[in-house]
């Protein structure tokens, strides 16, 4: 059965509350100062000594005969004994000061350790525990089954192309016709279709005129390599195109200029055959 603690003399005037704490236990010492109208009192800090320490600030309380002054502390050995309190002042409203002995508080406390164990003395530590015996055949099984499931996906991941069946040759489709275009109102696809249709044959035709040339270079260039070609309509048709196509001209015709275009494709295109 746990020994019961702390019995407070009224000794000195300090009373302790509970009446019977142990080990740990926070245990409140309080007593009761008096002092003249209009003085004040102010507590001391209490000396920790190791087996007794202070919990937080004192309190100060007014009260009708005087100040209550109270501390919380701890007790850590069992037993009974005395502890100093630290002094107590008094200041009077005129800037006096006046100190008053805190004296002794008898304490008795008791231990938590069951009155059966007369003498406890520490238990030695505990030896270290044994790991008993591992068998490397659960680990070499389970590296193996890794190992074999890693190549098993390499091999699956490097196997060879899949063969397609050949199949129907995939029949080309003709051209929309310039009226569809027309009537869904896209003349612009119209014009672009014509000119890249053009500038495709003067390519085939003359090399240096290829289709990554803008209109002046690609003009410039036919007309280096080809001085007997028909520039002029050349440039007519292409620079119309190119309006339509970026939308800077409006009210256009554009079915006769694509029909223009692709007879000079054809021009270029058999120009080019014979040479």
């Amino acid at each position: 059965m746990i020994a019961l603690l702390l019995l407070l003399l009224q000794g000195e005037g300090w009373a302790a509350t509970p009446a019977r704490p142990t080990v740990g236990d926070t245990i409140q010492l309080e007593r009761v100062i008096a002092a003249p109208p209009g003085w004040r009192v102010r507590a001391g800090k209490l000396e920790s000594n190791g087996d007794v320490e202070q919990l937080g600030d004192p309190t100060v309380i007014a009260r009708p005969n005087g100040w209550l002054v109270r501390y919380f502390v701890v007790a850590w050995k069992a037993g009974s004994g005395g502890v100093v309190m630290p002094q107590v002042w008094r200041l009077g409203p005129d800037g006096s000061t006046d100190s008053l002995p805190g004296g002794t508080a008898a304490l008795q406390v008791a231990s938590v350790i069951p009155d059966s164990i007369k003498s406890p003395q520490p238990r030695p530590a505990l030896t270290p525990l044994r790991l008993g015996d591992t068998s490397a055949i659960p680990v070499s099984a389970a590296v193996l089954l890794a190992a074999g499931s890693l190549l098993l996906l390499v091999l699956w991941r490097r196997r060879g192309p899949r063969t397609i069946a050949a199949g129907p040759a995939l029949a080309s489709e003709a051209p929309v016709p310039d009226g569809r275009w027309l009537a869904a109102g896209e003349p612009k696809a119209v014009a672009a279709r014509a000119a890249q249709g053009l500038r495709r044959a003067v390519a085939h035709a003359i090399p240096a005129a290829h289709e990554a040339l803008s209109t002046t270079e690609f003009l410039a260039a036919v007309e280096r390599a080809r001085p007997d070609a028909p520039l002029r309509d050349l440039r007519e048709l292409l620079l119309a195109l190119d309006q339509v196509a970026f939308a800077t001209a409006h009210g256009v015709e554009v079915a006769p200029l694509a029909a223009r275009a692709r007879t000079l494709a054809r021009e270029f295109g058999a120009n080019g055959a014979k040479q």
